[in-house]
């Protein structure tokens, strides 16, 4: 049975707070492309965020529904500067390969003077009290990829390999880093 606006039993919202006779379809496909627009925007953490921002654009959604679409949209959660942060599939994949992933590595180098000394096919990075686990954490996020895993105390860190070409390699990608950062750099 049609209502007076012409549409069936529905109530013919629109998803964004109106009646204007587009299907729910026409509305969930708006309403995606605003969260695809949002993550590649800036950087959003949380549903939370999506929630607010789509209901500042107009859209009346809920936690459930931005959450169904953002499983849709295929979304993944990927570290960010300031902690992780949904983007694109697509995007995750160009950060592992370009440098951008780098970006906090360099940034936390530039403030923190680091020495590096070796033990075998160990690697141990010295920076100042407090500062191991931040570092460890950068180098798990950025493009470094040779290292076996890290390993944090307080103000030394230490950098596992598997074998020595990729101690090598690993060691020159870590120094072209810290030289880019411009930080202090003590071998």
């Amino acid at each position: 049975m049609n209502g007076p606006n012409g549409q069936s039993g529905r109530s013919g919202h629109d998803g964004r707070g109106g009646h204007d006779g587009h299907s729910s379809h026409d509305h969930k496909q708006e309403r995606q492309r605003a969260i695809r627009q949002l993550v590649a925007s800036r950087p959003v953490g949380s549903q939370r965020e999506v929630v607010d921002a789509l209901s500042a654009q107009g859209f009346e959604v809920t936690q459930a529904t931005v959450s169904r679409d953002i499983t849709e949209l295929g979304l993944v959660k990927a570290p960010g500067v300031d902690g992780h942060v949904y983007v694109a599939p697509s995007q995750v994949a160009s950060n592992v390969s370009g440098s951008s992933s780098d970006t906090r590595l360099e940034r936390i180098l530039a403030d923190i003077p680091v020495t590096i000394g070796r033990s075998g096919l160990i690697l141990v990075l010295t920076g100042t009290p407090g500062t191991a686990s931040v570092i460890a954490q950068a180098i798990d996020e950025s493009t470094l990829r040779d290292q076996e895993g890290t390993l944090a105390g307080d103000n030394t860190l230490l950098v596992l390999f598997a074998d020595e070409s990729r101690l090598g390699r690993w060691l020159e990608r870590f120094t072209t880093i810290q030289i880019r950062s411009g930080g202090s750099r003590i071998s």
